[in-house]
């Protein structure tokens, strides 16, 4: 076996001391991997660097896969990021495929490589930096191991899937899991003019949704040719079927699984390092382990949460790629910390894009939060600008200092935008009155005088102010108030009311008073919120002193099951 001898740096650079540990080992390449070595380099020239990958390739755009495989990437190549040719003339790192590292012993500094012909040699370092991500989880039923049975992780598996699909012509999908993997994989199938049916135990899609969010985006997407059965789970799979818990069965010429993934931590548990209890390398700020000459990043490092300091494991490239940032600089002697993630995802679902960022309302009420829901549909941009499409967005405000803990947003279009301005409020520790004031961008293309972000800041602000009484969907159920259904003929007629409620259009109110009880509580609602709201400040404005809006409308009760 060859042990390669640690040195110490004797960089003269004015931000790296000498006594920086010069030898930096990376066990694994892709998004966080990859983004520590190439940091560590930058910090530290002459550091020696090397990374160990046991797949074929050092880095490549995994989040690109379902793609490529859809048609939508035409090029195989594109999704290569980075060649260890390319590694080692842009950086000067030295990027080894085909390297399983089988262990690492601490207490002399090595790790034991296996290189691709099988010979086994130790490789000595002075700060190892773990990247080992995570595997897709294959549950014990029967069948799983059936040729047309796939997981999704790697250039690899896409490409047996790419081949099945182009050789086998399969008709009929089954997703078994209807998380951002499998949805993403589920259009995938669709666009190549499959038959798509998405299994997901959960009550609905996409469970760190909200489930009235959730039952929106499948109201939706549902058609023939894409169709979801949640709540229920998978007991087997045949060689054309997928048999189902309540005993029926879905046809099937192909499956992929989905269900979620596993970090991969038994190298570092062999080693001794703690692991924390959400499975993952406990890490502090710096993403150093228990041991501070490791430090584990991505899938498979457990970090905290930006909001609210908990141990979290977020398998998202974007935090993976920071993480490896942090990890890198500072093993190559920098003194820099990782602030936490948030959860920000988008996932796009035929013609819906979903964007989600800091918690949800499970997360909220676990956190021990006081909160409150806010719920607005707008316009994508000005609607009288052609191709103006609802963007329906859901806010998490804290009671009482109505900072923003979390959002929700569901459209054809401009989603992107507005969560990724809601992740940057919440990052600032910003309230719904400075959603308020926000100053966007606006022309008639892109958006409105008023954002859908401004627009959400308003309703939530007169919650936290509490210019208008209002009940939340989510947790309201009518009992002995009178309901005022404030809506416009057409809309009553089309979809019905809610219980009994009285049917007065919003223009007819002022007229028609008399018929409206003093002596009860009354709540407003109208199709969406807007025009409830404006029906219960024209109340109060008239004297009556027990009024509130439902939020959301009539819209969102149905979501709610009202």
């Amino acid at each position: 076996m060859n042990l390669m001898n640690s040195q110490s740096s004797s960089s003269a650079s004015n931000t790296v001391s000498q006594s920086i540990p010069r030898r930096i080992l990376v066990v694994g390449g892709v998004a966080g991997g990859a983004s520590a070595a190439a940091r560590a380099r930058r910090v530290n020239e002459l550091a020696d660097i090397h990374v160990f990958e046991r797949g074929p390739y050092i880095s490549f755009a995994n989040c690109g896969l379902p793609y490529f495989i859809a048609g939508e990437i035409q090029s195989r190549e594109q999704l290569v990021v980075m060649t260890p040719e390319r590694f080692w003339e842009r950086s000067r790192v030295h990027a080894h495929t085909g390297h399983e590292v089988l262990s690492i012993d601490r207490a002399r500094k090595v790790i034991s490589v296996r290189g691709p012909e099988g010979a086994v040699r130790e490789e000595a370092y002075d700060k190892l930096i773990l990247s080992q991500g995570a595997k897709p989880i294959v549950p014990p039923f029967p069948g799983a191991g059936l040729p047309h049975v796939f997981t999704l992780r790697d250039i690899p598996d896409m490409d047996r899937i790419v081949t099945f699909l182009n050789e086998k012509r399969p008709q009929r999908a089954v997703v078994v899991g209807g998380g951002f993997i499998g949805l993403e994989m589920a259009e995938a199938f669709h666009r190549r003019g499959m038959h798509v049916t998405v299994v997901e135990l959960s009550p609905t899609l996409l469970p760190l949704l909200d489930t009235d969010l959730a039952r929106h985006l499948q109201n939706q997407v549902r058609s023939e040719s894409f169709e979801f059965r949640t709540g229920i789970g998978v007991t087997a799979i045949g060689e054309t079927r997928v048999d189902l818990a309540d005993g029926t069965s879905l046809p099937a010429d192909l499956v992929l699984l989905s269900v979620g993934v596993k970090a991969e931590v038994e190298l570092a548990r062999a080693a001794g390092l703690e692991i924390g209890p959400t499975g993952g390398v406990k890490t502090n700020g710096r993403m150093e382990s228990s041991d501070p000459d490791i430090y584990a990043v991505g899938d498979a490092a457990e970090t905290q949460h930006a909001l609210t300091g908990a141990r979290v494991r977020i398998a998202l490239a974007g935090p993976a790629n920071r993480q490896g940032r942090v990890a890198g600089a500072n093993a190559a002697g920098a003194h820099v910390n990782y602030r936490g993630a948030m959860g920000t995802s988008i996932v796009r679902v035929l013609d819906q894009t979903v964007g989600l960022t800091g918690l949800n309302s499970a997360q909220a009420q676990k956190a021990g939060y006081s909160f409150f829901t806010s719920l607005t549909r707008d316009h994508s941009h000005a609607h009288y600008y052609p191709g103006a499409t609802p963007v329906m967005i859901k806010l998490l405000v804290e009671e009482g200092t109505g900072r923003l803990l979390g959002a929700q947003a569901i459209g054809k279009q401009g989603v992107d935008k507005r969560i990724d301005v809601l992740a940057t409020a919440i990052a600032g520790r910003m309230t719904v009155d400075d959603l308020e004031s926000l100053d966007l961008a606006y022309s008639p293309p892109f958006g409105s005088a008023n954002d859908p972000v401004n627009v959400a800041g308003f309703v939530a602000g007169h919650v936290v102010r509490g210019d208008v009484a209002s009940v939340a969907p989510e947790t309201w159920k009518p009992t002995d108030e009178f309901l005022l259904d404030v809506r416009d003929a057409d809309e009553v007629a089309e979809s019905g009311r809610i219980g009994d409620a009285t049917h007065i259009p919003l223009g007819q109110l002022r007229d028609r008073l008399a018929e409206i009880p003093r002596h009860r509580r009354i709540v407003t609602y109208c199709q969406k919120g807007q025009r409830g709201y404006l029906a219960a400040c024209l109340l109060r404005g008239r004297g009556f002193e027990s009024v509130s809006n439902l939020r959301g409308g009539y819209l969102q009760a149905k979501l709610n099951g009202l």
